[in-house]
């Protein structure tokens, strides 16, 4: 017998769908930027196993190219956008109560721990899952985090004059820039392992995202004779 199951809020799914577009256009709107200065790297010393930069004709190919003031300008205007849906986000699941589905406790990481080994099918035993399993809830904290680190050294970097102080917090403007990036690269590695995950649970997870229920198997009840 399967009937439907309330799981995630209007609200909730409001705010991920709208995250989502914003979260894309900021990582490519910052790409715009970055061209301009791509001094970062993989590597120690003098040794780099990896250039985080494009070759200048695939920069070009991709038109992504001498559009620093573009760049800037939507990075800067999407900022604001980004800013108000997380603080709505942090306010409403502080109001509702949805942060208890969300914070990590203390069987958090022995949680992650089963679902990875689960995952990597070194394990049969499969994890135990509520709403979110401990490897969401670590993973889904961690974003929340990343997004106010991502504000703070964004600001730090946009106005770095105006709110010195912030930038000086981060250690100045290089080692802000350098925080924003890799926080950058920290989402986009987040979006791969997220979908694969989306993929992997099927389409009853992604559906309940759409429409807020999914679709939950339960043994049928003799009827009395």
């Amino acid at each position: 017998m399967k009937r439907l199951v309330p799981k995630h809020p209007l609200a909730v799914r409001w705010f991920h769908w709208v995250n989502f577009p914003l979260l894309a256009l900021m990582v490519w709107s910052g790409f715009l930027i970055y061209w301009a200065n791509p001094v970062y790297r993989i590597g120690w010393g003098e040794h780099t196993l990896l250039a985080m930069k494009l070759s200048p004709k695939l920069y070009q190919l991709l038109h992504v190219n001498s559009r620093l003031a573009q760049g800037m300008a939507w990075h800067f205007f999407l900022m604001w956008l980004f800013a108000i849906n997380g603080v709505l986000y942090v306010a409403y699941t502080a109001v509702s109560g949805e942060w208890r589905h969300l914070l990590p406790d203390r069987r958090s990481l022995r949680e992650a721990w089963q679902v990875m080994l689960h995952d990597l099918h070194l394990s049969k035993v499969a994890p135990p899952q509520g709403k979110f399993n401990g490897a969401q809830k670590i993973a889904y904290t961690m974003v929340v985090v990343m997004g106010l680190g991502s504000l703070l050294t964004g600001l730090a970097i946009y106005k770095p004059v105006q709110v010195n102080w912030l930038t000086a917090l981060f250690g100045g403007y290089a080692t802000a820039r350098f925080l924003h990036f890799w926080l950058t690269v920290g989402y986009v590695l987040f979006f791969l392992v997220h979908v694969g995950q989306v993929v992997k649970a099927g389409w009853n997870n992604f559906r309940a995202m759409v429409i807020g229920v999914e679709v939950v198997d339960e043994p049928a009840t003799e009827e009395p004779s």
